[in-house]
């Protein structure tokens, strides 16, 4: 047994998410999205290096050494996978390592909206699952292609950076490539499965110009191309999406997107009230004639309306989503207010005194916006005190 294997295991026993360590501080795990720690004694330089470099190999490690960074996938037994990332920082070596569960879960076992399976029916084009880091993206996209896998025969190829859930061929062919073992970026790995009968490739991660600008020319020529961004909702990834290009080739790039773009599901992750745990919340965009339209024209606004008006097509958009499980009693109003893109909607369901934070911390636009340390604190003051 691997040293850290005695971390891993506690991440297993205690359903966390996530192991962090890192050099002069205690080992700690996420649960449910809070950090602890899980010992009191800090990891030392002699500690960590044993502890990193058993697990991922000499030429990882050497790897690791030159670079500062690495990311690969640890199986520590038949049941426990792991993405993994090592890197340094001002104290020395750290790591993170995110528990992979081994069975994939359904669609409907996940409680995304079911209308996301009629995007496995598509001929071509592209589609977009965004989320922050640690939304369960991945673990949709995993049910998405699995779903693929089971129902119809297709040559299906994955992009990763590790490899994350394994899937086993099955009606289909699975091929999975990790970067940069198989091959050497997300571009190199998308312009070969065009010469690899493919039908369908997944793209772990859509983060330069040359990797969107290969997904956008696949799409149309007849692949489906389902990408990741790190966006929260679908008007921000389409705007993601062009601003990758230079100003001069915007046009052609919208016009490109507009062609090609079937659906965007962006996916939140947020504490629940009524038990532990957390729910997926999911933002879902049908691409249509008005879509195309909107896009062609830059006029990214206006997709709120089309969303909200698509209710009949399965179109979902995100703040009506939160409110739907604020109205059920599944998240506080603290959690859809803070993870709100109308912050202002929310502000009725919230306590007096977290009303009164809010209005004097002004109005925030958007969900990227910051709010300032006083209210963040109170909520953590909140929350450790037990008022919420």
């Amino acid at each position: 047994m691997a040293s850290i294997d005695q971390f891993l295991q506690i991440v297993v026993r205690q359903g966390a998410s996530d192991l962090h360590i890192g050099e002069g501080q205690p080992p700690k795990i996420r649960t449910h999205g809070d950090i602890m720690p899980i010992r009191d004694e800090a990891i030392l330089r002699e500690e960590a290096a044993q502890m990193l470099s058993e697990v991922c190999g000499p030429q990882n490690w050497e790897i690791f050494q030159q670079r500062g960074d690495l990311d690969f996938a640890y199986q520590m037994d038949a049941d426990s996978r792991f993405r993994t990332n090592y890197f340094k920082q001002s104290d020395g070596y750290a790591a993170a390592f995110r528990l992979i569960p081994t069975k994939i879960l359904s669609l409907e076992q996940l409680g995304v909206p079911v209308v996301i399976k009629e995007f496995a029916y598509l001929r071509g084009g592209l589609v977009l699952v965004t989320g922050p880091t640690g939304s369960g993206k991945t673990t949709t996209q995993a049910a998405l292609i699995d779903f693929i896998n089971q129902n119809f025969s297709k040559h299906v190829v994955t992009i990763e950076e590790p490899i994350e859930f394994v899937h086993d061929s099955k009606r289909s062919i699975i091929t999975q490539r990790e970067v940069p073992g198989d091959s050497i970026s997300f571009a190199a790995g998308l312009k070969a499965s065009l010469r690899e009968d493919t039908d369908i490739v997944l793209i772990g991660e859509m983060r330069d110009l040359e990797t969107i600008s290969l997904a956008l020319t696949a799409a149309e020529t007849g692949l489906l191309v389902i990408g990741t961004l790190h966006t929260n909702n679908a008007r921000k990834t389409v705007d993601r999406m062009i601003d990758a290009f230079s100003a001069d080739r915007q046009a052609q790039a919208r016009a490109m997107l507009a062609n090609s773009l079937r659906g965007v599901v962006a996916q939140l992750l947020l504490k629940r009230s009524d038990r532990p745990g957390r729910i997926a919340v999911n933002e879902i965009l049908i691409a249509n004639a008005a879509v195309a339209a909107i896009i062609r024209e830059g006029a990214t606004q206006k997709l709120q309306d089309v969303i909200v008006s698509g209710r009949a097509q399965g179109m979902q958009f995100m703040d009506d989503a939160i409110l739907a499980l604020l109205e059920k009693g599944i998240v506080s109003p603290h959690e859809a207010f803070m993870k709100a893109i109308d912050k202002n909607r929310f502000k009725p369901f919230l306590s007096p005194e977290e009303e009164a934070l809010a209005n004097a911390a002004g109005s925030v636009p958007d969900d990227e916006k910051r709010l300032p340390g006083n209210f963040v604190k109170a909520f953590a003051t909140r929350a450790r005190v037990g008022t919420r």
